[in-house]
Parts: C-alpha cells; sequence; structure tokens
C-alpha cells in the first residue's frame, strides 16, 4: 500500500506523454481523450498527496517529488495543447511567458534562499491548477478561452506571487505552507492547523 502514492504521482508522467503523443499524432476525436486525459491527472494529483497522508508516508521526499513531476506533467499538458491549438499561443504569449516568468521567480527565490525547490502546495496553487485545468479543456475542445484563461492567469500570477512571500518569510524549508497566514505563523515559531485532506 506504500508504493500507491508513488505510483499515482508518476502516473501523471504516463498521461501527459500520452496528451503530446496524441496530440502529435493527431489522433480522431482527441479532444474528448484530451478532457478525460486532463482529468485522470489532475484526480491523481489530487489523491496522492491525500492517501500518502492517511497512510503517513507523506514524506519531504515524496513531497518535493511531487512537485518536481507536477511541473513535468503541466509542461507537457501545455505542450499537447499547443501541437493541437497553436494559433491560441500566438494570440496570448505576452501573458503565457509573463506566468512562465512568475513560475521561474518562484523556484530562482527557493533556491537561492535555502538550495531546496518549492513545494509549498499553497491553496492558491491548487486554484490555478483547477482553473487552468478548465481553461485547457476548453481551449482543447473550442480553440480558444476568453474569461477562463483571463481567471487562469490573475489566479496564477497571484499565487506565484504569494509562494515567493511565503518562501521568503519561512525561516527554515517547508513543504505544504497553504497561505502566507501559516508562513508567518511558522515564521514566529507557532503551530499550524493541518489537516489531512488538504495540508497534513
Amino acid at each position: 500500500m506504500e508504493s500507491v502514492p508513488l505510483a499515482l504521482v508518476y502516473s501523471r508522467l504516463v498521461i501527459g506523454g500520452l496528451l503530446v503523443a496524441c496530440s502529435y499524432g493527431r489522433v480522431a476525436h482527441f479532444g474528448a481523450l484530451a478532457v478525460g486525459l486532463i482529468v485522470l491527472g489532475v484526480l491523481t494529483d489530487v489523491f496522492d498527496g491525500i492517501v500518502a497522508r492517511q497512510l503517513n508516508v507523506s514524506t519531504e521526499k515524496l513531497r518535493r517529488l511531487d512537485s518536481a513531476i507536477d511541473q513535468v506533467f503541466w509542461g507537457l499538458v501545455l505542450l499537447a495543447t499547443y501541437l493541437a491549438c497553436p494559433g491560441f499561443f500566438a494570440r496570448h504569449a505576452t501573458k503565457l511567458w509573463l506566468l512562465l516568468a512568475l513560475e521561474g521567480l518562484t523556484y530562482a527565490v527557493s533556491y537561492l534562499r535555502f538550495r531546496k525547490e518549492i513545494a509549498t502546495h499553497s491553496w492558491g496553487a491548487k486554484a490555478w491548477v483547477l482553473v487552468s485545468a478548465a481553461a485547457l479543456v476548453q481551449i482543447l475542445l473550442t480553440a480558444e478561452s476568453r474569461v477562463l484563461f483571463a481567471v487562469s492567469f490573475w489566479v496564477g500570477a497571484a499565487s506565484r506571487l504569494e509562494i515567493v512571500a511565503i518562501v521568503l518569510l519561512l525561516r527554515t524549508w517547508t513543504n505544504d505552507v497553504p497561505t502566507c497566514f501559516h508562513a508567518l505563523r511558522l515564521r514566529q515559531h507557532k503551530p499550524i492547523r493541518r489537516h489531512k485532506l488538504l495540508n497534513g
């Protein structure tokens, strides 16, 4: 049972690879297939942490691996979406590059401060995943997204800036820090409330 969370984490590499292969190969009914694969990937992301916490195997190493593979998975999803809908990326290149720069900033700050990558799994980041997944589904099905993409952009920018603030507030590297408020409590050596379904 202890290997279940690890299997869920690594499964996203397979799912992401399938998405890219299907997009590149222009398989029939790719839009519907992509939606199913993205939903499956999001579900594995949700449940790997929950299962790990329920089994009491949620280690720092596992959480760091989870964060790293999340980045690869979403990179593959974006690549698959780009291959299917390059026009959308051309129209929104500035915002997409800005989000990429902010993502890079979070890692740069974390490495400079703690010599480790981020693994905050903040609530803002979780919200961004859900909104972005919805926007990507809409793009894959219609080759366009206005409201959802706009919401995804602002939630993404805000969540990246919050992660930078969390990293700067922490005295020592810590995984699973939901918000700046929790980071401030940790900085003051105060306990934070943890929930096994969210950030245990």
